[in-house]
């Protein structure tokens, strides 16, 4: 399997981190966003990452690869069968809408602007969206108190919300009225697999 990726990416991030949890080998390919080379272009007409190549079955969207990648293994559980598989689903979603776009925002302005040359940050915007992600981190926090992970076992739906937090030390994104999120992040970012995955990233 092939992996056109960016390092950086949260959606890579979380593909990356579900393939290597699932002991799946990537051959990755790592693209320069900037340039939308034909390659790319060929492979995803929208001209981003990730996109996975597996032979002659092409597939982009992340969340939709890492599903296509926990059925691969079913045994491993990490997109389990309904009703679960709906709950699966429900959070990653709420991911995709909701949480991510926040602390994305937040971390475009304070952080991916300064250090790639994407322009001058906006705080204002920064701080607007850090209380919109303060207010999801509240919806997740109830859900997270009781178990270990969003779903009872480590699903596709925690790499998904996790990638979100990528970012979160140099976005200035504090957790500490979130205790039940900050623990089960720390659980995440424990594993091996989200360490090898996060491995080339510099944050600091």
């Amino acid at each position: 399997m092939k992996l056109y990726n960016s390092d950086f990416s949260p959606n890579c991030v979380r593909v990356r981190a579900v393939a290597f949890e699932l002991g799946i080998d990537l051959e990755i390919v790592d693209v320069d966003l900037r340039s939308k080379s034909p390659e790319l272009l060929a492979l995803n007409p929208n001209g981003k990452v990730p996109v996975l190549v597996d032979g002659d079955f092409v597939l982009w969207e992340s969340r939709a690869i890492n599903a296509y990648l926990a059925r691969l293994h079913p045994e491993r559980g990490m997109y389990p069968q309904a009703p679960r598989q709906a709950l699966v689903d429900q959070w990653s979603l709420w991911q995709a809408v909701h949480l991510g776009p926040a602390m994305q925002k937040v971390a475009l302005e304070r952080f991916f602007k300064a250090r790639f040359g994407m322009g001058t940050p906006d705080e204002a915007a920064a701080a607007a969206s850090h209380q919109e992600a303060l207010r999801f981190l509240a919806v997740l926090e109830p859900r997270l108190a009781s178990r270990p992970w969003v779903v009872e076992e480590l699903s596709i739906a925690d790499f998904a919300l996790g990638s979100t937090f990528t970012f979160r030390k140099p976005a200035g994104i504090a957790l500490d009225q979130f205790p039940a999120v900050t623990a089960w992040i720390d659980r995440l970012e424990a594993l091996p697999s989200w360490q090898r995955a996060t491995a080339a990233l510099s944050v600091t």
